[in-house]
């Protein structure tokens, strides 16, 4: 079979998966199982097949006309270049965990059959995504996972929590894919073609008339997608769906499906210096504001959250100096420990009996009723942390080393100020990641909260997922950055002496300095009574926080819990923390800014309507139903009234042709 061929069945087969588990849902349950997991399986060790038969060699490009347009072709094509190959294998190997992983999480679900079927074709889109040599199939896969994500993420749908994030999430993305079309369409419209070769061919060439324009358009889409700021407001609210739809949207796919898009079409926006900066500037704020807002959550998920967009930070920072083999080195990294973090968060949500949000000020005595969840989310909080030599060190300091090499001129591929923003900003990061990393472990395994009832021993299903994911957090740095640089671009990613020095340090100063914040609140706190919301300092943001909790909750609905006040987090922000905590308001100044004039417009509008446009509608109406009433009254139904009627008119018809007559 030809490599084309075992590429073409890569996306096809999460496919007909989803198909066939959609149909044979209510009929055939028992199928529904192993329509999930087996052609996402299947996927995967095809993708590696494609991997190794590819190689890092010359790209697979193969294509044939997908329909006649009269101008721009639309085709359907495969381009599978080293890094297509090494991420769709990520996809894949993510994809599976989570459908094995699922099949005990949800065991109990009535809807699992339609969410397994959902994420069967999320992942076929993300296939799509990554194989596409074609702009316009690229964006059917790209707007594919949107609506999967709609539904994924609204599973829940029975709380206002689920439904509100679902249609928030739907769109903010769609806020992002309008301007993302309208780039596609002119980036075709200069390279003469949706084919990503000849568009990078026409870059190459200098045939680009407005490279600038193009590229911001793209970029739009991109924050969206990859959740950059601005418009990263919708990955924390999308925490309200199932923990493993989290770890799939978060590891392999959605957010990653940005990132992807940029290092494919890097030469695009190396074309405009503005765009570089403005992708340097996206990347810087995205980085440090996440952080921030990651040590100040109480809910696992939502840190877990935005530690993505910050970690998605790095890759489009290792993009804005340049270099797409470092960007997607920490995306294969990422992809791995991050996944691993949420499914075993979702270990401790399970054990808690609930599948919706857990706040990690309620959490206690975790670490000896979920030792799986324990040990590899401690692997995977170290190489989050960048601690070597977990894979999240050596991904992260490629990041940093590019920027290095940009600030200190030995290349030329960026700006230097996007070095300088993209190294500095990276460094500060590093230090909150580890602190919100140890903060994480701090409050989840040592916590003080009120211990959740035992529901026992968690499915097999779900445990030995965690230890297949917490290999690639350990051991994927080690000898990825030898072995990757002969896939992508050639360039060195192994970590250079004053970056590693660097970002070491600010790492191990940031887990040292939380440590200590723990132990110092700890000391001076008394334990939260249980069942109470006490009074703090915070006022009604605490109480709000609180019964957020307890509705979100339920296994926990008759209990309101106050925020840890051994909490390191408050100590480390003082005044920001209930700031961060709110995300800096971001959705308060889009809801003054963009929601409230709409309503308000919405408003205005309705009463032109009503007021007006109804007002000439009836007037309208008036005069025939005046009409209308006056003849109705002439029809009373009595005959000797119309003969009387009938003789009258024949009197005065006749009395007027007299006198016509006689004036005649």
């Amino acid at each position: 079979m030809t490599t084309t061929t075992l590429a073409v069945l890569v996306p096809l087969l999460p496919f007909l998966g989803a198909v066939a588990g959609l149909l044979l849902g209510r009929t055939a349950p028992g199928f529904v199982r192993p329509l999930a997991v087996l052609p996402t399986l299947t996927s995967l060790v095809l993708a590696a097949l494609v991997a190794a038969r590819q190689g890092g060699d010359a790209a697979v490009n193969a294509a044939t006309e997908l329909t006649p347009t009269g101008s721009v072709p639309i085709e359907l094509a495969l381009y599978v270049d080293g890094f297509a190959a090494l991420v769709a294998v990520l996809v894949g190997l993510v994809a599976s965990c989570v459908q094995i992983y699922s099949t005990g999480y949800l065991r109990d679900d009535p809807r699992y059959p339609s969410y397994a079927a959902l994420v069967s074709l999320f992942t076929s889109a993300m296939f799509l995504v990554v194989y596409s040599g074609d702009l316009i199939v690229l964006l059917v896969g790209w707007e594919v996972m949107g609506i999967c994500s709609y539904f994924l993420v609204g599973h829940y749908w029975e709380t206002p929590q689920a439904r509100a994030a679902s249609l928030k999430a739907f769109l903010v993305t769609k806020l992002g894919d309008v301007p993302f079309l309208i780039g596609l369409f002119a980036l075709a419209t200069d390279a003469g073609s949706f084919r990503i070769t000849r568009v990078l061919g026409t870059v190459a060439s200098g045939g680009l008339d407005h490279p600038t324009l193009i590229a911001l358009l793209l970029l739009a889409g991109v924050a969206g997608k990859s959740a950059q700021f601005p418009l990263h407001t919708w990955l924390p609210d999308a925490m309200a769906g199932p923990t493993p739809v989290s770890a799939l949207i978060h590891a392999a796919t959605m957010v990653a499906a940005g990132v992807y898009f940029i290092a494919r079409l890097l030469p695009v926006f190396e074309a405009s210096q503005a765009a570089m900066v403005v992708l340097a500037v996206m990347a810087a704020v995205t980085m440090t504001g996440s952080a921030l807002a990651a040590l100040a959550q109480d809910d696992i998920k939502r840190v877990l959250a935005y530690s993505t967009i910050g970690q998605l930070g790095y890759m489009t920072g290792a993009l804005a100096v340049g270099d797409r083999g470092a960007a997607v080195f920490h995306l294969l990294s990422h992809g791995a420990f991050k996944a691993l973090l949420f499914l075993a968060a979702g270990v401790m949500i399970h054990a808690a009996g609930t599948n919706s949000l857990a706040a990690m000020s309620r959490m206690r005595n975790l670490r000896d009723r979920v030792p799986d969840a324990y040990w590899t989310m401690t692997v995977a909080l170290l190489a989050l942390a960048a601690i070597p030599p977990f894979s999240g060190f050596f991904s992260k300091e490629a990041v940093l080393g590019v920027a290095e090499h940009v600030v200190t001129g030995h290349t030329e591929h960026a700006p230097a100020a996007a070095g300088w923003i993209v190294l500095v900003t990276g460094l500060l990061t590093a230090v909150l990641t580890a602190a919100y990393a140890m903060r994480l472990w701090l409050l989840a395994f040592r916590g003080r909260g009120a211990e959740a009832p035992d529901h026992g021993r968690q499915p097999l299903t779900m445990t030995v997922v965690l230890w297949v994911l917490a290999a690639p957090s350990l051991a994927l740095g080690g000898f990825a950055f030898r072995l990757l640089p002969d896939w992508f671009d050639g360039r060195d990613l192994g970590p250079t002496l004053t970056t590693s020095v660097l970002g070491t340090g600010m790492a191990l100063v940031g887990g040292i300095v939380t440590y200590g914040a723990w132990r110092h609140t700890t000391a001076l706190t008394a334990r939260v009574p249980l069942g109470a919301v006490t009074a703090h300092p915070e006022g009604d943001a605490a109480q709000a926080e609180a019964e957020a909790i307890a509705t979100h909750e339920p296994a926990y609905g008759d209990i309101a819990y106050a925020p840890d006040p051994a909490d390191p987090g408050r100590l480390l922000l003082g005044p920001l923390h209930r700031h961060a905590a709110a995300g800096f308001h971001l959705d308060a100044v889009y809801s003054a800014l963009f929601v409230r004039p709409v309503q308000a417009g919405a408003s205005l509008v309705r009463f032109l309507d009503r007021e007006v446009v109804e007002t000439y509608v009836r007037g309208a109406g008036a005069l025939p139903r005046w009409l209308g009433a006056a003849v109705r009254r002439a029809q009373t139904g009595n005959v000797q009234t119309y003969v009387s009627a009938l003789l009258a008119g024949t009197v005065v018809l006749a009395v007027a042709v007299v006198l016509v007559a006689t004036g005649a």
